[in-house]
């Protein structure tokens, strides 16, 4: 009769062999991520034997180790983590879902990388403390290095264009600096030799992000124009506001240039009028917000019940996001942004009415993808949850 006991011990140690000498992409590492070997070691599979030798070493997984933390204002903190063979890498300017642990709770939020889309073998993230914001709390206080985090595909269509701008305006405010810093680090790293705008807002000068580095960076490039603004000052210095005089100052004739730019509504809402105004080609404008849409919640709620078909449960409507009740039912659906941004809750809506709270409209197709977190219940609905 063969003992349980010596088979898992063996089986252990053969999967600790196995990942000593599993070189990335090689033969050994595509064999640990069949779903074959999945399989045979059910019912957990090959990555729940793996985390148990280094929390890092998952075939199928990508995790990231905290390898230095920097705090750059009262406000925020800058991680350097070191992903594992999991991580696929990402484009200058997408973000990245990263799943913290929170009291025994995986709790997942989005951010976008601030480091080199070139920086190999290493991820930076700068998060700022937003309120009520749990994930951005947590980090600010309690993130260390060792720390593990989990870490989702890069997304994202807010990226450096091919082939690259000989001229760009990379324009950010407050924690939307990130994708912009990214560009510029990529750029640098291939050599970029044409002209670059870099200009940031924040609230005050000790609210600003990554100032000393891209001022030493500017020393460097002639080509590189720096200009750091504060929208809550009381003397008398340059204007903090952006409008088409600022754009021309930056690049002079915007004939040919590309924008990109992150940050906050008020400043998305200004950056088209002003990069028309100044000259600038609507089509060569790229945007990217990080707060949540204004969302289009009426006085009154529907009534009626949701259904959620995968999980046998049921709940009578209430107010908020579908995301919100289907959590405020017990469930737990799988969410990034809480923003409609990075899609990570969509879900199959098998019947009933939605309405968008960004847009208003209402929806009663059958079979319909929907985005939890910016969708609520215009009547009874039919979930595959």
């Amino acid at each position: 009769m063969v003992n349980t006991r010596t088979l898992i011990e063996a089986k252990d140690e053969t999967m600790a062999t196995l990942a000593s000498r599993t070189p990335r992409g090689g033969l050994t590492r595509r064999v640990l991520a069949s779903p074959v070997v999945d399989l045979l070691l059910g019912p957990h599979g090959v990555d729940r034997y793996l985390e148990l030798i280094r929390p890092t070493l998952t075939v199928a997984e990508a995790r990231a180790q905290i390898t230095a933390v920097q705090r750059q204002t009262a406000r925020s903190v800058t991680l350097t983590l070191a992903p594992n063979r999991a991580w696929a890498g990402f484009d200058a300017g997408q973000y990245v879902a990263i799943g913290v642990e929170i009291d025994g709770v995986r709790r997942t939020r989005t951010y976008s990388p601030a480091g080199s889309a070139h920086a190999s073998g290493q991820l930076e993230l700068t998060v700022t403390e937003h309120p009520g914001g749990a994930v951005s709390a947590h980090l600010l206080r309690a993130a260390r290095p060792g720390a593990i985090v989990h870490l989702g595909d890069a997304q994202g269509t807010f990226v450096l264009p091919q082939p690259r701008p000989r001229r760009l305006v990379l324009i950010s405010g407050g924690s939307g600096i990130t994708p912009p810093m990214s560009m510029l680090r990529t750029l640098v790293d291939e050599g970029h030799d044409g002209q670059i705008a870099f200009l940031h807002y924040a609230r005050t000068p000790g609210d600003w992000l990554y100032e000393p580095e891209v001022r030493a960076l500017q020393r460097r490039h002639p080509a590189l124009h720096v200009d750091y603004r504060a929208t809550r000052t009381r003397d008398s210095g340059p204007r903090a506001r952006l409008d088409a005089a600022t754009l021309r100052g930056l690049l002079g004739d915007l004939d040919g240039a590309t924008a990109a730019v992150c940050g906050p509504p008020g400043l998305l809402d200004a950056a088209p009028d002003a990069w028309q105004e100044a000259g600038g080609d609507p089509a060569r404008l790229l945007t990217e917000t990080f707060t949540p849409p204004r969302l289009l919640v009426g006085a009154g709620s529907a009534t009626g019940t949701l259904r959620f078909l995968r999980s046998d449960r049921t709940a009578e409507i209430s107010e908020g996001t579908l995301l919100e009740q289907a959590e405020a039912a017990g469930l737990s659906p799988q969410f990034g942004c809480r923003m409609g941004i990075c899609h990570t809750c969509t879900c199959r809506k098998a019947a009933g009415a939605v309405r968008n709270l960004r847009t208003g409209a209402v929806s009663d197709e059958e079979n319909e993808d929907i985005q939890l977190c910016i969708s609520a219940p215009a009547g009874d609905v039919a979930l595959d949850l």
